[in-house]
């Protein structure tokens, strides 16, 4: 263990305002306790990876023997869909289809030409590794951006931070493909892990000048409870910034919405722009405007939570829409998440088992 100490702002709790009655909730609009309303929903379509990433499904707890969720007990298309279509009633501006890998969901192009019909914006994570096939058929389905994670320029660590052997070139050529067939502005993420990859920043930042992609670094997250995370593995986002800036001016602008979590720079001299997300250093809690449907229809209300809603059962008890609109609503309308705000004190408590990060995505 280093002796190397990072503060954590740790803001007064706030008191709660009181729920709002749902029958006074103007159509199309759904704050949660701390009027934070909903706008992104994250929707996973598989618990299977073909990575074993070091931070995320490192292959001591995700080995060979490890047991998946059967098909039977995932989501089918059409019931993703129809939830979707209600959190779109209800706000959603954002679709962002995720994993594990999703691309290893058979057939994911169907799922992303339905979705695709709703009047939102429809985004993909992928790791990069199927993208060079796909991505036409993505970009056909209807799919407007994706984004990739990259975890190292150099193939050797990039190797060493996806586990399997996966070369870095590959990824590279996905992101090509992708970029060719119009699957942009693509955004590239690094979670920078101290000790393990922060020597990749300076050489991803200089790939990506004048690429026209974003390059956006994660500081590496205590996500689950697999990671072994710990805090003097955490590289602030101050000091990405700083490394950057040593080399390439940079200069801060403003966020694309409100609720955006990625800090935006931009290179003084046009070369593009990078983006940080601080979740451990600089929590964004009380913007987060984000829910996640997990791959058996869970639904989560934060990235760190310890349980969810079951919204399959409900689907396969023969709910109609409007009983699932209420739970939804309910569910989003007792919201009031600050796990980021509260971390140096909830770390200092007995261990709570947190849901992880490959189950219902970054």
């Amino acid at each position: 263990m280093t002796d190397r100490i990072i503060p954590i702002y740790l803001p007064p709790r706030t008191t709660l305002p009181p729920a709002r009655d749902l029958a006074a909730l103007p159509e199309g609009e759904l704050v949660d306790r701390r009027n934070r309303r909903v706008r992104d929903l994250r929707i996973s379509v598989t618990d299977r990876c073909n990575f074993r990433c070091v931070y995320c499904m490192p292959k001591e707890v995700f080995g060979d023997d490890y047991a998946f969720l059967p098909r039977k007990q995932l989501l089918s298309f059409e019931e993703i869909l129809r939830v979707a279509r209600i959190f779109v009633d209800e706000g959603v501006e954002k679709i962002r289809i995720t994993g594990g890998e999703p691309l290893l969901r058979k057939y994911i192009e169907n799922l992303i030409e339905q979705l695709a019909k709703l009047p939102v914006e429809i985004t993909l994570t992928t790791n990069g590794s199927l993208l060079r096939k796909k991505a036409q058929a993505l970009k056909d389905a209807g799919l407007h951006r994706v984004t990739v994670s990259l975890d190292g320029i150099d193939d050797a660590v990039f190797k060493r931070m996806n586990d399997v052997d996966y070369a870095v070139g590959d990824v590279l050529d996905g992101i090509a493909a992708a970029s060719a067939v119009g699957l942009a502005p693509i955004k590239i993420n690094c979670v920078v892990k101290r000790g393990s990859n922060d020597d990749q920043i300076l050489p991803l930042a200089r790939h990506f000048r004048n690429s026209g992609h974003i390059l956006r670094f994660i500081e590496y997250m205590d996500v689950g409870a697999s990671n072994g995370w710990r805090m003097d593995e955490v590289l602030p986002s101050a000091e990405v910034v700083a490394r950057i800036h040593e080399e390439f001016a940079l200069e801060a602008i403003d966020p694309n919405y409100h609720g955006e979590v990625a800090e935006r720079w931009r290179y003084v001299d046009g070369a593009g722009e990078i983006g940080v997300i601080s979740s451990v250093t600089q929590a964004f809690c009380s913007s987060c405007t984000r829910i996640r449907l997990s791959t058996e229809g869970q639904l989560y209300t934060c990235l760190f939570a310890q349980s969810g809603h079951d919204l399959r059962a409900l689907l396969r008890k023969g709910a109609g829409d409007e009983a699932l609109r209420r739970e939804i609503a309910a569910v989003w309308q007792s919201r009031d998440d600050r796990y980021s705000e509260i971390r140096t004190a909830a770390t200092a408590l007995p261990a709570a088992k947190k849901i992880e990060m490959s189950y219902i995505g970054g």
